[in-house]
């Protein structure tokens, strides 16, 4: 027993100086970490430190706000914007080169969806026609509020339906194409009608919808914008002027052609500059 309890003792004994021991370091550690805070100079160089990561913050705040979901989607939709136009002319143009019988010179384009391979420009219609929808959506985003804000989407958006329509109701043969039609004017059947009703308002709607971006870009200081957005809307009225009353003449089919590709090229390039806009819009 006394064996025991010696033991016991000294154990008891030799753990004291240890306790002991581990509070003086940490009470050492304590008088020595607020010496450290009351320094001036580790104050003034934590201040620095913080300093510099707050500038980061700042400086890495408009490239945040342009990473949200909400501008994410934006640009998407502005993306289809700078893709419909060139993928209509494109997918036209190249149909118009190789189709049998077709004169770019006689013919619209609306008339390569009569025939065997008709269903490429049928889609080129609809698929160009939802992509300005998305775009007349992303522009709506993007625009906010202010001059043209609600109108100039609502415009580019039935010109977008209007292209969906056009695909869906073919337009009538007629002037010799396609191959074995008669060389004169056709008959018009009810969904040739639908067919140049939808272009009449589509054409109509975005003629309006440039001279209401003009008044927007001219709202925002931006005369260059407002210039070309004018003249765009006055060519493409123009085109569509000439070929409703040219009978199928070749000077008004051609300029109308030419209208359409220049207001194909027109709202791609609003589409660009609205996408690069969206960080500074937010």
């Amino acid at each position: 027993m006394l064996l025991v309890v010696s033991v016991s003792g000294a154990a008891s004994v030799a753990l004291e100086p240890k306790g002991e021991a581990m509070t003086s370091i940490r009470q050492t550690a304590a008088r020595q970490d607020q010496a450290v805070r009351q320094d001036p100079a580790v104050r003034n160089d934590r201040a620095v430190r913080n300093d510099r990561t707050v500038r980061k913050d700042q400086a890495a705040g408009p490239e945040r706000a342009g990473c949200t979901p909400e501008s994410r989607i934006t640009k998407t939709l502005l993306g289809y914007g700078v893709l419909a136009g060139p993928l209509y002319v494109v997918v036209a143009l190249s149909q118009a080169l190789t189709r049998d019988g077709f004169d770019l010179s006689r013919h619209a384009w609306s008339l390569l969806a009569l025939g065997g391979p008709g269903w490429i420009q049928i889609a080129n219609l609809i698929l160009t026609g939802l992509m300005t929808i998305a775009f007349a959506v992303g522009l709506r985003r993007v625009l906010g509020s202010g001059t043209g804000s609600r109108w100039a989407p609502r415009l580019v958006a039935t010109y977008g339906v209007s292209l969906v329509v056009a695909g869906i109701f073919r337009a009538d043969p007629t002037l010799g194409f396609p191959v074995g039609t008669p060389a004169g004017q056709g008959a018009v059947s009810w969904h040739g009608m639908v067919h140049l009703a939808a272009g009449a308002i589509g054409f109509t709607a975005l003629t309006i919808g440039c001279f209401v971006l003009a008044r927007r870009y001219t709202a925002e200081a931006r005369r260059g914008w407002a210039v070309i957005c004018r003249i765009t809307g006055v060519a493409f009225l123009a085109g569509f002027v000439a070929v409703a009353s040219g009978g199928g003449s070749a000077s008004s089919t051609l300029a109308f052609t030419a209208a359409v590709v220049l207001v194909c090229g027109w709202s791609s390039a609003v589409a660009v500059d609205r996408y690069a806009a969206v960080d500074a819009a937010r």
